[in-house]
């Protein structure tokens, strides 16, 4: 049985995955547009499975550990094959409601994820949440299985040799347009997580929050999220990804300012405060999403996709990283700079909002020829 493991040791775990997530990603750029998109979705689906079956029956940190990051090896190109299907068979004008749908996921996940794991944890053992991801990913990989039809149209065009692989992934990279679009994504996912981490042990050190009340906060805000998601999806097919973009961002300003300076407030005011703060925060990735699959040529999604991926999960560890090494403990056990932490989170976006006009689609693309069964992506 894993001991429960020091901060270090925990933060390490996470980092393994975000890491092997990101390498996982840009490796998949490789060979991503190779495979019928359903293939390889449920193939990599049900490893992810397995990675998850191994973090339960892991009985020491370092097996845990090796478990952790073969999750992100496969949880991260699983990112990559939903966004290029999504590509392939939604058209650009229903992209961000699509995007919507699709990160209500985490919306699901904050309302149901983080109450579900800590009771699970706290009523069995540390395992208890590892075995339910796994029951749930054999209910997703079959529910794939039936929904989601042979996507195979990107085969018909011409696909790189395995010698011109690597150069062809060079050429991804140094795509004027896509580089643009790689910036955007890394410094918006410097700016998100400079902030997010640290707010479970802020509201703890700082103002006293038991950590089993946490799970309140997070299923009000992603209640908020679930119904909200979809919509700002909607105003960024009707007003431009960009437009939109820029507005929610400049509105998350405001409460990433107020948690960054948090006075002392009563519990039911911060449970009243969350959803505000998630709505606007995952509000300005929603456009950012949908902008973004329409950046690269049909032919070259999958690898543009899988690399920024890559991109994301490196701006997700460097943001983590250097928050923490703006922040410190005062003698009485407070945590201290995570205000400054705020200011330089709004600064790093507020590039973001003056870049995105430099992240710019290929060509109009023409309706996509196959769609889901039934529409379920664009319609659900």
């Amino acid at each position: 049985m894993v001991p429960g493991p020091t901060p270090a040791a925990f933060a390490t775990a996470v980092s393994a995955y975000s890491w092997c997530s990101g390498l996982s990603r840009l490796f998949a750029a490789t060979y991503i547009d190779r495979f019928d998109r359903r293939r390889l979705l449920l193939c990599v689906y049900a490893l992810f499975a397995l990675s998850n079956l191994a973090c339960a029956l892991a009985n020491s940190f370092a097996l845990l550990l090796a478990a952790r990051a073969f999750a992100g090896i496969t949880g991260g190109v699983l990112g990559s094959v939903i966004m290029a299907i999504v590509g392939d068979v939604i058209p650009v004008q229903r992209r961000g409601a699509t995007t919507g749908t699709i990160m209500t996921a985490f919306s699901l996940a904050a309302i149901a994820g983080v109450p579900a794991g800590v009771m699970l944890g706290a009523r069995f053992n540390w395992a208890a949440p590892f075995f339910l991801l796994v029951v749930l990913s054999l209910l997703v990989w079959m529910a794939g299985s039936r929904l989601v039809p042979s996507l195979a149209e990107h085969l018909n065009r011409r696909q790189p040799r395995p010698a011109e692989v690597l150069p062809d992934l060079g050429a991804v990279l140094s795509n004027p347009r896509h580089l643009n679009a790689f910036a955007l994504t890394f410094m918006m996912m410097i700016a998100h997580m400079l902030v997010i981490p640290f707010i479970s042990p802020m509201l703890v050190a700082n103002h006293g929050v038991a950590p089993q009340q946490l799970s309140w906060l997070y299923m009000a805000g992603g209640a908020a999220t679930f119904f909200t998601a979809r919509q700002v999806g909607k105003l960024a097919d009707r007003f431009g990804s960009q437009r939109v973009f820029r507005i929610a961002t400049l509105l998350s300003f405001l409460p990433v300012l107020f948690i960054t300076h948090l006075p002392d407030l009563p519990f039911y005011g911060m449970v009243m405060f969350f959803p505000c703060f998630m709505v606007l925060m995952s509000g300005r990735m929603v456009p950012m999403q949908a902008l973004l699959t329409t950046v690269p040529e049909p032919a070259r999604r999958g690898a543009f996709l899988s690399a920024n991926s890559a991109l994301q999960a490196l701006g997700t560890g460097c943001g983590a990283w250097i928050g923490g090494l703006m922040l410190g403990n005062s003698p009485g056990g407070r945590i201290v700079g995570y205000g400054t932490v705020g200011w330089v989170a709004v600064a790093v976006a507020m590039v973001g909002v003056f870049w995105v006009s430099r992240v710019r689609g290929a060509r109009r693309e023409p309706p996509p020829a196959q769609v889901l069964r039934s529409d379920v992506v664009g319609e659900s």
